[in-house]
């Protein structure tokens, strides 16, 4: 299994170095970033970028984050870097927005869905950072897991996906789901996915935000995160309103139906035989999606039948975590 730990505060040269040989050399390296652990090409080399698509089964129409190192970096594969990209990413960069603008030739056809526009961010994790000077060109950089399933926070899960590739292990992801975008290519820019920056927080830096259109079968999307069934375990997951958890539970145990359990307040379910795997989240939204991922992985580990997700509170500090749970709960 190729692990690579790699230590910011005292890396192994020789493990950056492999990896930076291996992206310029059109070959697939996963990285930590503070989201999730990426997959990642030559964003600039359609050859390297094909083979994204090809290892995670992704439909064409789903586009790519380039990751890059900085603000001077991102202009490098955009065409133009507009005052609200500018101010956005002084307040947000390195770190968890994305935003999508003109894109520049050059940038893989396949990147952007085919689309006059591409995604970019600067990753916060050091690891990223490292591997991103280290081999001098902007990444593509999907999530390391197959298309539409759950997307993994620590190398041990790349790995569970993809025993194969070269995987730099850099810890368990700080934020653990990923990053908000944001669509500056048009007059008024659109909240198209939310996550640890909260529209809220773009709102009082650049003004309102609109939200997406729908989009359904092969149409390119802008941005990832717009297919309707994403983030998924390979149990069945359910969302479930907390006065419906106990009684729910209650007939899989009768059934004698395996089923794991997400509970910000587990103390009074009951689990005659230990049938159920139970797990008590946080309650704060910030310390939920850090576990979120990482607790499903552990369920699908566990064999369960189903997992039974309790209802989250409403509020925008859970607008990220509740889009990646309502899209894993699609049929």
């Amino acid at each position: 299994m190729p692990i690579f730990p790699l230590d910011p505060r005292n890396p192994d040269r020789d493990v950056l170095r492999r990896a930076a040989e291996l992206l310029r050399g059109a070959e697939l390296v996963a990285f930590p970033t503070e989201t999730v652990y990426g997959l990642g090409a030559n964003a600039l080399d359609e050859n390297a970028v094909q083979k994204i698509f090809a290892l995670k089964q992704r439909p064409s129409y789903n586009p790519l984050i380039v990751h890059v190192e900085d603000e001077d970096a991102a202009q490098s594969v955009v065409e133009s870097w507009p005052q609200s990209a500018r101010d956005l990413a002084r307040e947000f960069w390195p770190g968890p927005l994305s935003l999508v603008l003109p894109r520049r030739a050059g940038v893989s056809d396949s990147v952007t869905a085919g689309l006059k526009s591409v995604a970019v961010r600067a990753p916060a994790h050091p690891v990223a950072q490292m591997l991103l000077r280290e081999c001098g060109v902007p990444l593509a950089a999907p999530s390391a897991n197959r298309f539409t399933c759950l997307s993994p926070t620590t190398a041990q899960h790349v790995a569970g996906a993809f025993p194969d590739l070269f995987v730099l292990d850099g810890g368990a992801c700080a934020v653990g789901i990923e990053s908000t975008v944001l669509d500056l290519s048009g007059a008024t820019p659109i909240l198209l996915r939310p996550g640890a920056v909260s529209q809220a927080q773009i709102v009082a830096i650049i003004g309102p935000v609109g939200l997406p259109s729908d989009y359904s079968g092969d149409a390119p999307r802008p941005s990832p995160g717009l297919v309707e069934k994403h983030y998924a375990p390979r149990a069945e997951l359910f969302i479930v309103p907390p006065n419906q958890l106990h009684a729910r539970l209650e007939k899989n145990t009768v059934s004698n139906r395996k089923s794991g359990v997400l509970s910000r307040d587990a103390t009074d379910l009951k689990n005659p035989g230990g049938l159920h795997h139970i797990v008590t989240m946080a309650q704060d939204a910030i310390d939920y999606a850090r576990e979120l991922y990482a607790a499903l992985h552990a369920l699908d580990a566990e064999n369960c039948v189903e997992i039974l997700v309790e209802e989250m509170p409403d509020g925008e500090a859970w607008r990220g975590v509740r889009d990646r749970l309502s899209r894993a709960a699609k049929k």
